[in-house]
């Protein structure tokens, strides 16, 4: 039976880190696309149930922390990944309880980024 290849949602307001985690996924042979905010985050999730999102705390219009309650709403079996350049230990603690499996903060490193992933 073949297996499935995993499909990742980039939900970043930041042009060049969408394209950075994108361009890192792909390299991996995981299909990625992006979104450039939590309402297009939002859109793509209900039309294409990832099996993971990575999703910016700090975006405008609807934030991260908004993008994880609803994915748990559409389909809990999502794995939310938060990445953010604005972490403290609240801010973490917050996504973990909103549903979020793991935290990253930025800058982050493509092995970083890996080793988040593998895990998920």
């Amino acid at each position: 039976m073949l297996e499935k290849t995993p499909f990742i949602l980039v939900v970043d307001d930041e042009e060049s880190m969408r394209d950075a985690c994108s361009k890192i996924l792909k390299k991996d042979g995981f299909l990625a696309d992006t979104a450039k905010d939590g309402s297009a985050g939002l859109e793509k999730i209900e039309k294409n149930k990832p099996d993971l999102v990575l999703v910016d705390l700090k975006m405008p219009g609807i934030s991260g922390m908004e993008v994880l309650e609803k994915i748990k709403e559409i389909d809990p079996n999502i794995i939310s990944v938060v990445i953010t350049g604005y972490s403290t230990v609240e801010s973490a603690v917050e996504a973990m309880k909103k549903g979020a499996y793991d935290f990253l903060p930025k800058p982050f490193s493509p092995e970083e980024l890996r080793i988040i992933i593998r895990r998920g």
